[in-house]
């Protein structure tokens, strides 16, 4: 009886999500320079170039809503002022929870690519990999990490005595370790490994951040009172995981991984790709 009711409930919610947008199409945020969750495929085009765990996680609420998807590509930090501001429906970019973010934005349920994306690194050149092991190794150092995001937290916190140099795109960290302008850049194991898939002058220095049980798993961010679309959004969610679908979305993003992506991403706060 439970298990009916439920099934009824997540019925009506996503009955509702069709009802939220009535111009037929979703408007979601991401800024796809971060393999393997979102990430540019050089050899497509238009909205089909972008690929990764969160754009199947997309196209799935978008396809349970029978609307059209339509990514707004742009930086990490623009996407959660797209949001706050209503100029797109929500935003899906590999977001973990923090209270901040849960005291600004609704929330979603969790969502879990695995445990690539739990785990929060350290990457340096890989002439100086091991050398970088401890918090102490980081005294005076500086490191990089995308705007706004739980890495850019993390070093704040828990490299107290290093410098934190902040990106809007990942990639540029990156050039910048390997240019010499920082020493060292914080991302998600996942997006650490492709990386380091291709660019074998990159590797994980041996250090791994501490991260809160609450932070290590995903959530979407929608507007602050937007109830409605939050628990349709949930109910969706729900139903990707009761059909197992997670696992096999971060298999497939990982395959994708090894293709050739776009070694130089920016956008405007607009949301247009340059």
């Amino acid at each position: 009886m439970k298990k009916l009711f439920a099934l009824a409930l997540a019925a009506m919610m996503l009955l509702s999500l069709t009802a939220l947008s009535e111009n037929g199409v979703l408007t979601v945020a991401m800024s796809p320079d971060y393999s393997p969750m979102e990430f540019i495929d050089t050899s497509k085009s238009g909205d089909e170039q972008y690929v990764g765990f969160d754009v199947f996680l997309a196209k799935f609420i978008a396809e349970e809503m029978g609307k059209t998807l339509q990514i707004k590509p742009m930086s990490f930090d623009a996407c959660q002022t797209a949001v706050q501001v209503g100029a797109v429906d929500m935003s899906i970019s590999g977001f973990s929870w923090t209270p901040e973010r849960a005291e600004n934005f609704n929330l979603s349920d969790y969502y879990y690519a695995g445990n690539n994306e739990t785990e929060q690194i350290v990457i340096v050149k890989a002439d100086q990999a091991g050398q970088f092991a401890t918090v102490e190794s980081f005294d005076g150092k500086t490191v990089g990490a995308q705007t706004a995001s739980l890495q850019y937290s993390l070093v704040t916190t828990q490299l107290t005595n290093s410098t934190v140099k902040e990106f809007k795109v990942v990639d540029d960290a990156v050039l910048a370790l390997m240019t010499g302008k920082v020493d060292a850049v914080a991302v998600a194991k996942g997006n650490g490994d492709a990386i380091m898939a291709n660019n074998d002058a990159v590797a994980w220095s041996g250090f791994a951040f501490e991260v809160d049980k609450s932070a290590e798993d995903n959530v979407i961010m929608m507007q602050k009172g937007n109830d409605e679309l939050l628990a349709a959004v949930n109910a969706a969610l729900a139903k990707a995981y009761e059909q197992g679908l997670y696992p096999v979305w971060y298999a497939q993003a990982l395959e994708l991984a090894g293709i050739e992506t776009a070694s130089e991403v920016s956008f405007t706060d607009e949301g247009a790709a340059e």
